[in-house]
């Protein structure tokens, strides 16, 4: 198990639009600055997966309205783990090719990874995945 320390490693980059939005709104604002950094991480990759401008923007207000609402994960959104967020990041074609998977074909790649039992085992899986969607693919 690799023990990073979670600090500047995990904590993404605020999106220009939603730091405008949260500034904007003290509660919600509040709530963020509480939300542990995957949390954020959550609600971020949420916003940019995202396909148009009106979604986005649509997004970036239910956001500061859920967490207004004290809410700390973005609804109906499959949670990537850190180290598939990681790969992603690392891997550009991979990146680029899930951010275009339709939601179903994404929950797919995460329950498969999710599956491994073992943590060497979903390591493997998650290069697999990064590799499978690197080359065009749309599911594990």
């Amino acid at each position: 198990m690799n023990h990073r320390s979670a600090g500047k490693q995990s904590e993404a980059k605020v999106p220009t639009d939603l730091g405008k939005a949260l500034a904007a709104a003290p509660k919600a604002k509040a709530q963020w600055k509480d939300l542990t950094p995957i949390a954020r991480r959550d609600f971020i990759s949420w916003i940019d997966s995202a396909k148009q401008a009106e979604t986005r923007k649509r997004r970036v207000g239910k956001a500061c309205s859920m967490l207004a609402a004290g809410k700390r994960r973005p609804c109906c959104y499959s949670i990537v783990s850190f180290d598939f967020y990681t790969a992603l990041n690392s891997s550009p074609k991979a990146k680029a090719q899930w951010s275009i998977l339709m939601p179903i074909e994404r929950r797919d790649f995460i329950g498969w990874m999710d599956a491994a039992e073992q943590p060497k085992a979903n390591k493997r899986r998650i290069e697999k995945a990064c590799a499978l969607l690197a080359a065009g693919r749309r599911g594990p």
